[in-house]
């Protein structure tokens, strides 16, 4: 089957040409002309969007669209800033196309990022059979998330007021398993797709869980020594994780300080040794 494309654009002199230009290459398109009807979906295998939109900006869509779900993101526009193309990059998008463009060169970045998420769900076919196989290379960090009324342990620092709270989780979600080697991550038997920034920082919280990284050490280690980019990135991608991992009690934020991956100690709590 071909690829389908939901094109968010409300100019007509660019979405009409362009829906017929990537129906010469097989493409299906469905188009809407604005970011109210793109957040209604279906987004098809993926989204083009238009960051200049009548009724909202397109980042603000794509942050929406990456809320519930993982489409790969094309966005497509005349905003050629480095600004512009590293927020919605750091936001969710998978690649960023400066108008005006070729029609070949758009197929063939569609055609690109669609062959990334399907070698990316291969690559996740079910859990480790058992915390052993990973014991050189992943970290299991939990079995359960830490409530906020949970006594302190040796590895949490003492529990206060400026910890943003965080409700119970409906359900013991399973153990936490970071897999640094594959760069896999599961909850439970559940596989969980990051994208390369996420894991990274998830990665950086697992290497001691319980401790306060703060914001500028990830910052430095996740990002870059010399990063002068918008420090807020940081905030949507802890906020990205959260929604990903399945519950915001997973991460825990020290508000002024930094965040901690949220575990829980006790007897039960298996773990194997990171690298």
């Amino acid at each position: 089957m071909g690829i389908r494309v939901l094109l968010i654009e409300d100019d007509e002199t660019i979405a009409e040409p362009l829906t017929e230009g990537l129906g010469h290459f097989g493409l299906t398109v469905d188009h809407v002309a604005t970011g109210t009807d793109g957040l209604r979906g279906p987004y098809n295998d993926v989204v083009l969007l238009d960051l200049g939109l009548p009724d909202m900006d397109g980042i603000d869509v794509c942050r929406g669209i990456r809320q519930v779900s993982d489409v790969p993101i094309v966005i497509l526009s005349a905003r050629g800033e480095e600004a512009d193309r590293v927020l919605g990059l750091e936001l969710g998008a998978d690649d960023y196309l400066a108008k005006p463009f070729s029609v070949r060169e758009l197929v063939a970045r569609v055609r690109a990022v669609t062959r990334r998420t399907q070698r990316t769900q291969q690559a996740f076919p079910g859990p480790p059979d058992t915390p052993t196989t990973h014991a050189t290379h992943a970290t299991q960090v939990a079995t359960q998330v830490t409530q906020a009324t949970s006594p302190a342990t040796a590895a949490d620092p003492p529990v206060t007021p400026s910890y943003d709270p965080a409700p119970d989780p409906p359900h013991d979600p399973g153990p936490l398993v970071v897999d640094r080697r594959t760069r896999q991550v599961w909850v439970g038997d559940a596989p969980v797709l990051l994208t390369p920034k996420e894991f990274d920082l998830l990665a950086l919280l697992s290497e001691d869980p319980g401790a306060v990284y703060s914001r500028q050490q990830i910052l430095d280690r996740v990002w870059d020594p010399h990063y002068d980019g918008p420090t807020k990135t940081l905030d949507v991608h802890v906020a990205a994780l959260r929604r990903k991992l399945g519950h915001p009690a997973w991460i825990r934020t020290l508000r002024g300080v930094g965040f901690r991956l949220a575990v829980h100690t006790g007897p039960g709590a298996a773990r194997v040794a990171s690298p």
